[in-house]
């Protein structure tokens, strides 16, 4: 009887390595990430221990992709692209003329070019419905692909983080499906259960230890809110001469997301690239002996990385713009690894079916 054939995958906007993460968990061997912005090539090369490629992904061809790869591996392309063109907090805009809608066609030109076994990509739910999302699902077909799509809820793969992410499969080797998670929500994973072991910090401080651990600080004002702000509540709460001008108007009464404070004992709200920040959505620290929004670290944690992985060198100070866009932007590695286990099985059922 053979045995299944090691997965090597070459991840494409492969970010700070989050869905690289995932498939290692997951027994995938990550040979190599490419990502246009140089931020990443730190936290990818320190982490994964895989080549990083500083490369515009328009100017990759298929040939150096087979390069990469390992010879007497099956091949795993992953292209989870930049979501910002196809977000909900674009709706209404023209988008059809940007260059980052050409992302997803790259993407369909490489799997083209370099003809892996394997293909996945994720990115946010709106992009189903998108036409350039079902040229490439078309384009895969004709090439001889079985494919599987949909959308994944963090929560059920382990994750602290109610994140709904747009997932695809598809493979050469035959049929595939999306892996599918607990459904048992007294299982979720918990915001106390991600974060609550790391130091106490009040807004402005920092953990000398780890110098992710530090919480921005608060204007007088927002400090007066953040401890009238509730574990699970939003500015609804505030007496009324703390409430913000805009929220009083009829406009800007629909959005209770903004100045909230997270709770222990649910998984968090989705992190974003400004989840540090206290104005920008529910992201209070839900103790409230902690006046604070949470830290880049544990906006890491909320995302599935590792209490130690690391996103800037040793003692330097991390910008919070800049790591905030590498976590927010990142893919869970619990969608990772889901999808990789997706894969291996869909190997080993295709050397049982050809013994």
């Amino acid at each position: 009887m053979h045995s299944p054939q090691t997965i090597a995958a070459i991840d494409l906007f492969c970010g700070a390595g989050g869905l690289s993460l995932g498939l290692k968990q997951a027994g995938v061997h990550v040979v190599a990430g490419i990502d246009l912005d140089p931020a990443c090539q730190y936290p990818y090369e320190q982490n994964l221990k895989a080549k990083f490629l500083h490369r515009d992904v328009g100017s990759v061809t298929g040939v150096e992709l087979n390069e990469l790869w390992p010879d007497g591996h099956l091949r795993l392309l992953a292209g989870c692209a930049p979501c910002q063109p196809f977000s909900s907090h674009r709706r209404g805009a023209d988008t059809s003329g940007e260059d980052t809608w050409d992302l997803l066609s790259h993407f369909s030109r490489l799997v083209e070019e370099s003809e892996p076994d394997f293909v996945t990509m994720e990115n946010v739910t709106r992009l189903r419905r998108m036409p350039v999302f079902e040229r490439f699902v078309a384009k895969l077909k004709e090439l001889g692909y079985k494919v599987d799509f949909g959308v994944l809820y963090g929560p059920e793969f382990g994750l602290p983080q109610e994140r709904r992410r747009l997932v695809l499969l598809a493979s050469k080797l035959g049929r595939i499906s999306l892996p599918s998670g607990s459904k048992d929500a007294t299982k979720y994973v918990t915001v106390k259960q991600a974060i609550s072991k790391l130091p106490k910090l009040q807004h402005g401080e920092s953990d000398p230890k780890d110098l992710l651990h530090t919480a921005r600080g608060l204007s007088e004002l927002n400090a007066r809110r953040m401890k009238a702000s509730a574990p699970g509540g939003t500015w609804r709460d505030w007496p009324e001469e703390l409430v913000a001008a805009c929220h009083k108007k009829a406009s800007g009464a629909s959005f209770q997301a903004f100045y909230g404070r997270m709770t222990w004992d649910a998984p968090s709200p989705t992190i974003t690239t400004q989840s540090y920040n206290f104005g920008t959505g529910r992201f209070g620290h839900p103790d409230p002996e902690q006046q604070r929004s949470i830290t880049l670290r544990e906006a890491a944690m909320l995302q599935g990385f590792p209490r130690n992985y690391r996103f800037v060198p040793p003692k330097v100070k991390p910008s919070m713009q800049a790591v905030g866009r590498l976590i927010g932007n990142a893919v869970p590695p619990a969608f990772g690894k889901a999808v990789g286990e997706a894969f291996v099985r869909a190997s080993e059922a295709s050397v049982d079916q050809a013994s």
